[in-house]
């Protein structure tokens, strides 16, 4: 089996630890069906154009620093995110167009695990999302459920719940085809995303 990049490990690993360690039954349940993937096997070596966007030029380094100001494991996941963010091409949500002010040119979204990403596999899609501040993400859904991960204050609704601060560390869980959104405080908004696809 091929060997996973050191640092895409370490954001996995931490990453199961706070999720597994802070989740309810359902989004436990999500997460390991994910970690569970990851450790059988990994993927192939994806041929990604690694770019960033202005939002994150002006946004990403605000993310880490506060989350180094954090307690462990925040100081490590954003060392080891760094690291691989290096390697990532962030993009924009699909069909959004440069009249969606302030969206637009507010966010983005990246592949690490999944098509598209850093490693190439269709049973999993480990991503991450940045958002300037004031920022919200419209409405959307999708089949696979969906465990995020803060890594910074923001907040999270679904057509299941009000809105909700996880604080940095927390976790949110969205069933699969619910209606959901989030969006971003004072502060640059930084989250990743575990989705297992079947």
């Amino acid at each position: 089996m091929t060997a996973r990049d050191l640092n895409l490990q370490l954001v996995l690993d931490l990453s199961r630890d706070a999720i597994l360690g802070g989740a309810g039954e359902r989004p436990a349940a999500a997460a390991r069906r994910v970690f569970e993937r990851l450790a059988a096997r990994t993927g192939v070596s994806g041929a990604v154009e690694a770019g960033r966007l202005p939002v994150c030029h002006h946004h990403l380094d605000a993310a880490y620093a506060g989350m180094a100001a954090l307690p462990s494991p925040m100081p490590e996941l954003a060392s080891a995110f760094a690291a691989v963010e290096a390697r990532l091409r962030w993009t924009k949500r699909k069909g959004v167009s440069p009249q969606d002010q302030p969206f637009e040119s507010g966010h983005a979204n990246t592949t690490l695990i999944g098509r598209g990403g850093i490693e190439e596999r269709d049973d999993v899609w480990v991503g991450a999302t940045v958002m300037a501040p004031g920022i919200t993400y419209p409405d959307h859904h999708h089949p696979p459920e969906e465990i995020y991960l803060a890594f910074t204050p923001g907040e999270w609704w679904n057509a299941e719940m009000d809105w909700k601060e996880p604080g940095p560390g927390g976790v949110i869980y969205n069933p699969p085809g619910i209606l959901h959104a989030m969006r971003s405080g004072g502060s640059p908004f930084l989250a990743m995303w575990f989705l297992p696809v079947d």
